[in-house]
């Protein structure tokens, strides 16, 4: 197997710098962006082609690289991003010379998402744990494609309808990790305000709520509500998000209007897992935020 762990090397094949640089933080959301689907299969055939050459099946290469069978085969198909360590032992293992390593640099940018969102997106498709607590709107990796229907059409400056679609395609590639990734924790607080807001009307409302319910039946999903009745909780700076990857480096990333920070500091993550921890005794148990949810839901 592959001997590649360190933290500074999945730094630095995923693409992850203390904070974003400024030029990558500019920009339209979702504009312009190269398909990554192509790129993806692209990927996928030279894994493929440098494996054959090697002679070997995937079930023999999977056990070499350190990943199970159906992680390879749904990156040969290019169904999924590669992990940063797929990559650095595939090319290791493979002797490809720099072929798969340069592949996949063309895999970093993603239609549909923001530019300063795309390393953060790419840091979630690894994550084992994964904690949000929002206060805008429900979180993306819980919204209903009629909910994000209705944020993509209300946006300043107004999109096309092209483009609303990308990004709701984004969206939804984008939630599969709940389903796809049962072993992945994730940990949800949303502010009550959030909820009760009409976003879309009452009928999509409706919708989005038996959504979030038919989630907190997943035994890796927490969903906590934050209620109106507290005056004050350690979250009011705004919005975050926390991921732990497998190699247990935690990142955090941060979000404003038209910009986004991730950071991997220690000292700025190790603050904001201590307001999520203080979060998350001062919002509902999970429990009484799914009596909330039928609450509101049968107010609507």
């Amino acid at each position: 197997m592959c001997s590649f762990q360190t933290s500074a090397r999945v730094r630095e094949v995923a693409g992850v710098a203390d904070e974003i640089p400024e030029d990558v933080a500019e920009g339209s959301q979702g504009r312009g962006e190269p398909e990554t689907s192509d790129s993806l299969k692209t990927f996928g055939a030279v894994v493929k082609a440098f494996r054959k050459r090697a002679g070997l099946t995937q079930e023999g290469f999977a056990p070499r690289v350190g990943y199970s069978l159906q992680t390879v085969a749904s990156i040969e198909q290019g169904r999924r991003f590669p992990p940063p360590g797929f990559v650095e032992c595939a090319e290791e293992v493979l002797d490809a010379f720099g072929a798969i390593k340069g592949a996949a640099q063309h895999l970093g940018r993603k239609p549909g998402l923001a530019k300063w969102f795309h390393q953060w997106a790419k840091l979630e498709l690894l994550a084992v744990t994964l904690y949000t607590f929002e206060n805008r709107f429900v979180p993306g990796l819980l919204q209903t494609p009629a909910y994000a229907r209705t944020l993509f059409s209300g946006r300043i400056p107004a999109l096309d309808d092209d483009e609303i679609e990308t990004l709701l395609a984004a969206r939804v590639e984008r939630k599969k990790i709940l389903t796809e990734r049962p072993h992945t924790i994730f940990s949800f607080i949303v502010e009550e305000h959030v909820l009760r807001r009409r976003t879309g009307g009452p009928e999509v409302m409706r919708k989005q709520i038996d959504h979030l319910l038919d989630l907190c039946e997943r035994r890796n999903v927490d969903l906590q509500i934050m209620p109106q009745a507290r005056g004050y909780h350690v979250g009011l700076d705004g919005p975050m998000r926390l991921l732990e990857t497998p190699e247990n480096n935690w990142y955090a990333y941060c979000e404003g209007q038209e910009s986004g920070q991730l950071s991997s500091d220690p000292k700025v993550v190790s603050i904001l897992q201590k307001r999520y921890a203080r979060m998350r005794a001062q919002a509902l148990s999970v429990e009484d935020s799914v009596s909330l949810l039928r609450e509101i839901r049968g107010a609507l």
